[in-house]
């Protein structure tokens, strides 16, 4: 039985706070090639107690790893034999399974889509059931666990130098689109040599919006192939967007909510001319009938939305 190449998260393959095209890659795959990806999340301050798994790497890199900027602790760079600025990179996310068995949440003053409303820094850990696949809420509640990373994304324009993490842009990054689980597809636009694919910031569950910032925080195991769309010059994607077995998805990130949704609803009116061959007047009356266009997260500095077009509407 043949084994899938693994990248395992340590000191040596995880870069703390940022993106940079400068990164050298940690694992090299061909188009199309499966491999694994382990990842971790969080500080020190955010450790559980006792009687919990810890991935001893997470505490490495506590030790040994320096936070560069405030942002995620992401694993990567993975580079794509060929890939090239312009080409496009479609990131199919074949599984997504959780590596420990707790995650965490937290409020911070001055923070999240009501920053004056919470004075009062609140940590939760949170116990996760793998076997019944939910989390233990203190409350009471079994709360059913969608698995996804909040941070999927490639190297920024080389100009752009050392970017945090934080706030998702053309590259991708911290979407937080909670529609990217197993079974869907992101495409990005490629920007540097090998694409320079990194994710992290795992997730158990989120609701759309992320209003208190976190989400449940926690460790994953991803299992992707990177397939590469070589592109003419003019002809690539400028902004990310999303495939789920029913849907297509665009996305729009900016300071401003309304710019946001005027960015994903462009990319729509765009696709709908691609995929089914609609002008613009037409494309723009459906996206008000039939597409929903959601708040992917309000906390990240670039607010995110996303429009959700059901395949069914333009299958041929």
């Amino acid at each position: 039985m043949s084994t899938l190449p693994h990248l395992p998260a340590s000191v040596e393959t995880c870069h703390w706070g940022f993106f940079d095209a400068s990164l050298k890659p940690a694992l090299t795959v061909a188009s199309g090639q499966r491999f694994t990806v382990a990842t971790v999340s969080g500080g020190s301050a955010v450790l559980p107690p006792a009687g919990f798994h810890v991935p001893p790497e997470l505490l490495d890199i506590h030790a040994r790893l320096p936070m560069a900027m405030p942002g995620h602790i992401l694993t990567g760079p993975v580079a794509v034999e060929g890939a090239m600025p312009g080409d496009v990179l479609e990131v199919r996310i074949i599984d997504v399974q959780l590596r420990q068995d707790w995650g965490y949440n937290v409020i911070r003053p001055l923070a999240g889509t009501l920053p004056d409303d919470f004075q009062a820094y609140r940590h939760l850990n949170i116990p996760l059931d793998r076997e019944r696949g939910v989390a233990l809420l203190p409350w009471g509640l079994a709360l059913p666990l969608h698995p996804f990373f909040g941070v999927m994304g490639v190297a920024p324009p080389p100009n752009w130098g050392r970017i945090s993490t934080i706030q998702p842009r053309a590259h991708g990054g911290n979407l937080d689109n909670k529609e990217l689980g197993p079974g869907t597809r992101l495409y990005l636009p490629v920007h540097a040599p090998g694409a320079l694919f990194s994710c992290g910031d795992g997730h158990g569950a989120q609701g759309d919006g992320e209003v208190c910032v976190t989400a449940i925080e926690t460790a994953l195991l991803g299992t992707f192939e990177l397939v590469l769309h070589k592109r003419a010059a003019g002809q690539g994607l400028s902004f990310p967007r999303g495939e789920t077995p029913t849907h297509w998805i665009t996305m729009g990130t900016d300071p401003d909510l309304d710019r946001a949704l005027e960015m994903a609803l462009r990319d729509m009116i765009a696709l709908l001319g691609e995929h089914a061959g609609l002008g613009r007047e037409d494309a723009y009356t459906l996206c008000s009938l039939a597409v929903d266009f959601r708040i992917t997260q309000s906390v990240n500095g670039h607010k995110g939305v996303h429009g959700m077009l059901p395949k069914a509407l333009i299958q041929r």
